[in-house]
């Protein structure tokens, strides 16, 4: 922690954002606090028994005093508020054209996967001057992933997904914690961020090297890993999804014994109980997992669950295989 600054480089688009409104808090604070305590001391001197003062406490007002002390704190908070709600705002819509990257947190390591299927554990690799979307579950307890440099944090639940967005600005490492205290080797649980310019990214996403796996140990017989483009997250998951039988039910053309996939991704979907859904990345996630709680409109819930069958990372790659019908709507 000694190579920890007080105030990290500003190294995202958020960041000043976020330091400016942060300032301008502390300054007023400061000016409140630097002031009413030199109020209060005058009145204490002033009203003191030992001084002579009009203690009859006739009944005075003073509109324009009264209009003042109460308008500017209200104009003060009310610009706090609007100033805070806009960069809130901004910072939980990502834009149309994100790069995706799945990341699952464990007792005691961040287990990353890039869409062309490149995995690294406890660092993330990242270009400057693209929209990132991070994609986060946990397999076990609450954490949350936190990169100060880029004034962004998002707690990562079990069970369900959360979604994290930034624009890097400048090449560099920064450091990457876990912000919630998630059991006994919370402290441990630290890594690092690395912001490379486009093509430096793209180089390291299609260099070869040792695979690693969920479980944090390193597959050293299989010596690379990206270097076939053929092999991305989504080429994964449709193997997983043909492997898995889902084939035989959700046929592409439609009238299978499930919906068709195809668009499905961020489309509004209708359901038996006459209520709509947008088929998010937690929507497919529920229905994979749990497959009777939101049965499509005009469907049978016959689809069994897969929960307990197959791992975090494949439900990630079954999700990306279906985003990807989206895409291309094949």
């Amino acid at each position: 922690m000694r190579d920890f600054p007080l105030f990290p480089d500003q190294a995202s688009t958020f960041a000043p954002q976020v330091d400016q409104l942060y300032f301008f808090l502390v300054a007023l604070s400061l000016i409140f606090a630097g002031v009413l305590p030199f109020v209060i001391l005058y009145l204490i001197v002033r009203y003191h028994r030992s001084q002579k003062a009009d203690r009859s406490n006739p009944v005075n007002s003073n509109l324009k005093l009264e209009l003042t002390w109460t308008i500017i704190p209200l104009i003060l908070v009310m610009l706090v508020f609007f100033w805070g709600a806009f960069l809130y705002v901004q910072m939980r819509t990502p834009p149309a054209r994100t790069l995706d990257v799945y990341v699952i947190g464990k007792q005691w390591m961040w287990h990353v996967q890039h869409p062309n299927g490149k995995r690294e554990n406890n660092e993330l690799h990242v270009p400057i001057g693209q929209p990132v979307k991070l994609i986060m579950t946990s397999q076990d307890v609450i954490h949350s992933f936190y990169i100060p440099a880029f004034r962004v944090k998002q707690d990562v639940l079990p069970g369900r997904y959360t979604v994290m967005w930034f624009q890097a600005t400048k090449p560099g490492e920064y450091h990457l914690f876990c912000a919630e205290y998630c059991g006994t080797e919370h402290s441990l649980m630290i890594g690092r961020v690395v912001a490379l310019p486009l093509a430096d990214y793209e180089r390291w996403l299609a260099t070869p090297g040792p695979v690693i796996l969920p479980d944090g140990s390193i597959d050293t017989g299989r010596p690379t890993v990206v270097a076939n483009p053929g092999d991305p997250m989504a080429a994964a998951g449709a193997r997983l999804f043909t492997n898995l039988g889902c084939a035989g039910c959700h046929a592409m053309a439609g009238g299978g014994v499930g919906p068709s996939l195809n668009g499905l991704y961020g489309a509004t979907q209708k359901l038996n109980d006459g209520s709509t859904v947008t088929a998010d990345e937690n929507y497919l996630r529920e229905s994979i997992l749990n497959p009777t709680a939101k049965i499509v409109a005009g469907y049978a819930p016959v689809m069994p669950s897969y929960q307990g069958q197959i791992s975090e990372d494949q439900l990630n790659q079954l999700i990306a295989y279906i985003k990807s019908l989206a895409d291309t709507g094949n």
